[in-house]
């Protein structure tokens, strides 16, 4: 009895033993690990913007601004014709839309610069209903197809803009029901957006320059360059439908447009 007793309480003892070593164990790694992962934290922490060699800068900003007359007006007309079948209708604009392409073809309007936005036909309902004496019992109203409809729209770019005036009166006589959407614009914005690039940048490095001598410092280097922009102001001859029924040609001054560049630059200074 005392023999089995004492074998129990030794398988107890090394039991114990042994969870103790397994939970130091444990702990031991898990120390290691937070060991690690501490230097390694910190190795990060001593790099952040280690990369990046801190520099004294100045911002300047600058601004060019080129002025030029529109040399293209743009417009479109539409041709609405209703007949009793979609084929008179269609037939009828046809002629009137023939008519005004061939008076733009004979005024230097080119066909690349004739462009269809727009074609559609619709029928054409009336709501009909019988008249009573009493008003009871009267049969109820009904649609009653009347005709169709053809509606085609057109887009112009005439580059000849004094003769803008005439071309709107004309195209009305010759059956253009409306004209809407006149304005100027420049055909090579290209060109003259990067020439105001060039004034807003001569701009930025003359306020550099000047600033720098203010500051006494030196210019090193551009370390970042920025730029919006480049955007045509337009005057516009037009913002309502102008309905030209064989009117006298209008006076319609093209005006002047105007193009902005704003940039921003970034100088390393010593």
């Amino acid at each position: 009895m005392n023999k089995d007793t004492n074998n129990r309480g030794l398988y107890y003892e090394i039991g114990d033993k042994s969870i103790k070593k397994t939970l130091v164990l444990v702990l031991l790694i898990f120390a290691i690990f937070l060991a690690v992962k501490t230097i390694n934290m910190i190795k990060e922490y001593k790099f952040i913007g280690g990369g990046v060699p801190t520099a004294n800068t100045i911002i300047v900003f600058g601004e060019g601004e080129v002025f030029a007359v529109p040399d293209i007006a743009e417009f479109s007309f539409s041709v609405v014709e209703e007949k009793k079948t979609v084929k008179d209708a269609q037939e009828t604009a046809a002629k009137k839309i023939n008519a005004i392409i061939a008076f733009l073809d004979e005024n230097g309007i080119e066909e690349k610069d004739i462009k269809t936005i727009n074609y559609s036909v619709y029928p054409r309902y009336e709501f009909e209903r019988e008249i009573c004496p009493l008003d009871f019992n009267c049969p109820p109203g009904k649609k009653v197809l009347k005709g169709f409809e053809v509606n085609q729209s057109i887009s112009v770019k005439a580059r000849d803009t004094q003769k803008a005036g005439e071309v709107l009166s004309s195209i009305g006589r010759l059956g253009a029901s409306n004209v809407s959407g006149l304005n100027f614009t420049i055909d090579d914005e290209v060109r003259l957006a990067r020439d105001a690039r060039k004034k807003a940048i001569d701009d930025a490095r003359e306020k550099a320059r000047e600033l720098a001598g203010n500051l006494g410092v030196k210019l090193i280097r551009i370390v970042n360059f920025s730029e919006s922009g480049d955007h045509p102001i337009y005057r516009y001859a037009a913002t309502e439908s102008i309905k030209l029924l064989g009117a006298v040609a209008p006076e319609i001054p093209a005006g002047e447009n105007k193009i902005i560049s704003q940039v921003s630059i970034t100088y390393e200074i010593r």
